[in-house]
Formats: C-alpha cells, sequence, structure tokens
C-alpha cells in the first residue's frame, strides 16, 4: 500500500513519526512523499498551544480534499488526536481513525485494522527511519512530565514522566551511530530529570558518560534542561566528557519570582542567575538557550521589567519568547488573561529587540575565532557553504555558520572555519586547513 506520512509539531513528536515509518516500513508498506499517490495518509499532530492545534486542523482537511483521487483512508494520530479525540470523531468523520498516543502500543494491530495490510505491531522495538538529515538524530531519552507549570498542557497529553532504560537507549544510540548519525541530541520535556521516575535519583550524567564512550560518536547535546536540576556533577560530566556539547538549553520562562511561583516553576530568579554563573564559570566556552513567556496573566510593567533585567544579566546567546496563550484544562486556564494582547506584543518586541542586542555582542566576540562546523548544504548562488557549529542546535532556531571554501566538502562533513564577522544571527568565516 502506498502511504505518506505528514509530521507536525516538535522533535519529540518527530521521534514518533520515525518510530511509525520504521513498522511500516518493516511490514513492506510503500512509503510515498507524494501525497497526490497516497492511497492512506497519516498525520502526526501537535496539540499543544493554540497555533499549533490550528496548524494541525488545517492539515487534516486540506489533506481530506485528496479522497476526490487516489486517498482512500486518512488517519490521525498524536497530540491533537490524543487531547480532543471524542470532539474529533464527532466533527471530523473524513478522518478514519483518531489514534491516541495511549494507543501505541496497540498502532501496529489499530493501522491492520482501518489500512486492511498488515502491519506488524512492535512500536518502538522496530529500528526508527530516520526522516531528515542523516548525519543528525533526536535520542528521545524520557516522555511525559511531572512539572505541572501552570500553563502547560502536555501532563494532560503525555502522561506522567517516564523514562527510557540505559540499556535501550544505548542500543538504539549505537544503530544510529552506525547508520551514519554524527550528532545526538537528547530530548525530553524536562531532561534534567532523567531517570528520577525510576529510583528517585538523576542519571542524567550518568547516561551522558556512557553516551560519550560510544565509538564513532562526533557530538552530544541535551535538550530542555530545568535549572534547578542542573547540579555541579552535571557541569562536570559536560566539562569533562569528549563529545557532550558544552549547549545548556535552559527553559526559564521568566525573570520574576512571583510569576514562577504563579507558573508553578521549581527554583528562583536568584537560582536561575547563579547556575547560569557557575556554567560560565565552568565553561567559559559554554552556550546558554532560553525561552520566555511574555504576557501572562497579572503580569505588570514592573515584572516585566524583572525579564528584561534577567535577560540583561544573564546575556543568554540565544532566546525565544511567546506570548501568553490560555490553555483549557490547565490551572493557569481558571486565571483572568488579564494582560491585553497589544501589551503583550509590544512586551514580546522590547524582550525581542534586547536580545536581537544581546546576541549580536555575543556573536561578535566569536569573531576571529576557529570553530569546528557540520557542513549541511551548500548554496547554489552564493557558493557558501552552510552549517552548523556547536553553539548552534539542529531546530533552526539559533542560526548557522556560512563560510567559503576552495575545498570540496559532502553534507555531513566536518570543517574548520575562521570566523569573520556575524550577520544577524549567523557567522560568517572561512574555512581553513587545521593539518
Amino acid at each position: 500500500m502506498k502511504i505518506g506520512v505528514i509530521s507536525l509539531g516538535c522533535a519529540k513528536n518527530l521521534v514518533d513519526t520515525e518510530n511509525l515509518l520504521g513498522i511500516l516500513s518493516a511490514s513492506s508498506q510503500e512509503i510515498v512523499t507524494d501525497y497526490e499517490e497516497a492511497e492512506a495518509i497519516i498525520i502526526n499532530t501537535c496539540g499543544f498551544i493554540e497555533s499549533a492545534k490550528t496548524e494541525a486542523i488545517d492539515t487534516i482537511l486540506s489533506t481530506a480534499d485528496l479522497k476526490e483521487g487516489n486517498l482512500k483512508k486518512l488517519i490521525v494520530m498524536g497530540c491533537l488526536s490524543t487531547r480532543y479525540k471524542e470532539q474529533l470523531v464527532e466533527e471530523m468523520p473524513e478522518v478514519d481513525r483518531f489514534i491516541s498516543i495511549r494507543e501505541y502500543s496497540e498502532l501496529g494491530r489499530i493501522l491492520s485494522e482501518t489500512l486492511g495490510v498488515r502491519i506488524v505491531n512492535n512500536y518502538g522495538k522496530t529500528q526508527r527511519i530516520l526522516s531528515g538529515k542523516p548525519w543528525m538524530a533526536y535520542l528521545r531519552i524520557a516522555d511525559g512530565c511531572d512539572n505541572r507549570c501552570s500553563y502547560c498542557a502536555i501532563p494532560l497529553i503525555r502522561g506522567d514522566m517516564h523514562s527510557v532504560d540505559e540499556e535501550t537507549l544505548i542500543a538504539e544510540a549505537k544503530r544510529l551511530i552506525e547508520g551514519g548519525v554524527k550528532e545526538l541530541n537528547l530530548i525530553a520535556q524536562d531532561s534534567s530529570r532523567y531517570g528520577y521516575d525510576l529510583d528517585g535519583q538523576l542519571h542524567l550524567s550518568g547516561l551522558l558518560r556512557k553516551l560519550d564512550a560510544l565509538e564513532g560518536v562526533k557530538w552530544i547535546r541535551v535538550l530542555y534542561l530545568y535549572p534547578d536540576e542542573i547540579p555541579d556533577d552535571l557541569i562536570g560530566t559536560m566539562k569533562e566528557c569528549t563529545h557532550v556539547l558544552p549547549y545548556f538549553d535552559i527553559p526559564v520562562q521568566h525573570g520574576n519570582n512571583r510569576l514562577l511561583k504563579e507558573m508553578h516553576r521549581r527554583g528562583s530568579r536568584e537560582l536561575i542567575i547563579e547556575r547560569c554563573r557557575r556554567i560560565r564559570e565552568e565553561l567559559p566556552e559554554a552556550v546558554l538557550r532560553t525561552t520566555l513567556i511574555t504576557g501572562f496573566p497579572g503580569e505588570t510593567e514592573a515584572e516585566h521589567e524583572d525579564t528584561l533585567s534577567l535577560m540583561k544579566e544573564v546575556r543568554f546567546d540565544h532566546l525565544g519568547a511567546f506570548t501568553y496563550s490560555s490553555e483549557e484544562d490547565t490551572p493557569a486556564y481558571e486565571m483572568e488573561d488579564n494582560v491585553s494582547p497589544e501589551v503583550k506584543e509590544r512586551r514580546l518586541s522590547e524582550i525581542m529587540s534586547l536580545q536581537a542586542e544581546i546576541s549580536e555582542e555575543l556573536l561578535n566576540e566569536r569573531c576571529g575565532t576557529v570553530m569546528e562546523v557540520l557542513v549541511e548544504s551548500r548554496d547554489d548562488l552564493s557558493r557558501m557553504y552552510v552549517g552548523r557549529s556547536a553553539m548552534f542546535a539542529p531546530d533552526g532556531v539559533d542560526g548557522c555558520v556560512r563560510f567559503r571554501s576552495d575545498r570540496i566538502y559532502e553534507a555531513g562533513d566536518f570543517a574548520f572555519v575562521r570566523i569573520k564577522r556575524a550577520a544577524g544571527h549567523n557567522l560568517i568565516g572561512e574555512a581553513i586547513d587545521m593539518q
């Protein structure tokens, strides 16, 4: 059967999609990228915030139009299916089956019944098929979340945190590396809490040391570290490991203690500052990335200024910010959303303008340095190579390194680049010979 797969949402959702592709391939089904040819299409959705829900609904409706042609079956899975399954079944009869995350253990059986072809029922056990660049992969070390931030619907969708055991992760990492992956990006809703659900202890440091020892791995990056769970031993591990990048993705969300408490965030402004200071003391080359929410219910101008002052004090290398959106069934949903859209947008603009100044200053400090760059493409127009150094994550929001070279590089190669200047969020340079 010709089956098309559409993946929406975050990297954690992408891992689910790649597991789906694995069981379809193991079941001898033909995976197609031309959806006009597809006899069945499976959409893996996000349902986290309003914009993601809108994108998912629009994608479902536009895909359903293909039923006027070759398309016989339309299946929707993922976060949206989990959060709104009953409502969607009633309102979208053009979808043949909605599959919630909690049904993934029976995904093969459900797909077999819906599609009328045999699909093996071994979700998560069959080797994933990477859907992106073959030199990079996400390694999901846990799913779900125990943090219960007041604005977040993830625990409602994905449930409590459940870590993947080390043996399974090491085996998967080995398979990925043997398949040509050079960069492993560890992901979870809260990577710093890895293993805590198993025995009440934090196990990220131990996992990193075991991954670092694997033959063939080049870069290991950890995403989503909470500031209250970055102990000194984790900083020490990242300093000592050969392949673990000094990249700290720490979603702090706000700079005011009252709002951090209202958000049900553990820790404080003072802890955020202290941990970031400690990281830079131990790892001067460390890169700090964060996310912020502006316009949370009750946020005053003075509290907004606290966020700006936190940014000035910490000086994050990379920062993303979002205006607060009220999500049903979360504790914050009961709060009065009393910050106007205009004020939210103005505060967001102030945050991003300040960050642009900070990022420009920090990037300019990199000029004259030599960076090892993972080459990902070549721009046909400028004939410049495009890639990422350790300071840029693969999700496309941090920036990139663009460089010239007389040498020919293939995608997935590494090059040493002397940085000459900054341009926006990117760095520009020339390849050099380090031999």
